[in-house]
């Protein structure tokens, strides 16, 4: 018997990955946050399976269905959304499942952030202008940051933020941003990505916390912060296509080969 943790994107069911749908299907038992995840994505599940919303439960519930199902020898899909290893809260099931000796594997999924990239139809690391994406959230009552990881400290990189869980939170992130970004830095709050009422709200360290209010996003928004979300027109190629720069897989004779190309 096995738990698969399964990222399944988040929100469109197209996303899911391939392996992750055969699993679903193959699954007797179906536990998926519901919160989160469209029941749409969790339709693939065999005919007569124990399908479960697992937002009203709480972590002994889940672990009782899924000792249940131990018993019985029934394997289960444990539906997250996005992918599982960043804010998935799989951590302490994974502990749960290690005292009982139950097997487990983890299935990737899209995260947020790159669904969101994509619809906004552009790429986070332009050469010379941002090659480092930061993925943190703000410290909440219910759980605090490491000391350290402090948004102050992640802005002073430069690089580009993708914060979660923090848009109710607006005021202190123009308050702590603006000294290292400028209050014109580009801000892109991609609210509930995937699903049909998707919505992107661009704007400024400025600006944004008004849209964010007007258009009253309370909730499930990510918040990308950094130069390369702007119209930026005036960067240099990245040297994996330049003809001047060969590599391993593109030599040219009398020319050494750069050894890595990371762009």
């Amino acid at each position: 018997m096995t738990v698969f943790f399964i990222g399944a994107g988040p929100g469109d069911p197209e996303l899911l990955t391939l392996k992750a749908a055969r699993v679903i299907g193959e699954c007797p038992v179906c536990l998926y946050a519901g919160s989160l995840v469209p029941p749409q994505v969790v339709e693939c599940a065999p005919e007569g399976a124990r399908v479960l919303d697992t937002a009203p439960m709480t972590l002994d519930d889940t672990h009782a269905e899924i000792l249940a199902a131990h018993k019985r020898g029934e394997n289960v899909a444990r539906v997250h959304s996005g992918d599982p290893s960043l804010y998935g809260a799989i951590a302490e099931q994974i502990r749960r499942l290690k005292a009982d000796g139950i097997d487990y594997q983890i299935i990737p999924g899209v995260p947020a952030y790159a669904a969101a990239a994509a619809a906004l139809g552009q790429e986070l690391t332009i050469p010379e202008i941002a090659q480092s994406i930061v993925l943190t959230r703000m410290s909440m009552q219910s759980t605090s940051m490491p000391v350290g990881e402090t948004l102050d400290n992640f802005a002073r990189t430069g690089a580009t933020l993708a914060i979660h869980l923090a848009v109710r939170n607006m005021r202190e992130i123009e308050r702590v941003l603006v000294p290292h970004y400028g209050k014109d830095c580009p801000v892109v709050v991609a609210y509930r990505v995937g699903w049909p009422d998707e919505m992107m709200l661009r704007g400024t360290l400025a600006d944004i916390r008004k849209k964010v209010r007007a258009a009253k996003i309370t909730r499930t928004a990510l918040i990308l912060v950094g130069p390369a979300l702007g119209e930026v027109r005036d960067f240099k190629d990245s040297a994996l296509y330049d003809p001047t720069m060969p590599h391993v897989l593109r030599p040219v004779t009398g020319v050494d080969l750069v050894e890595d190309i990371n762009t």
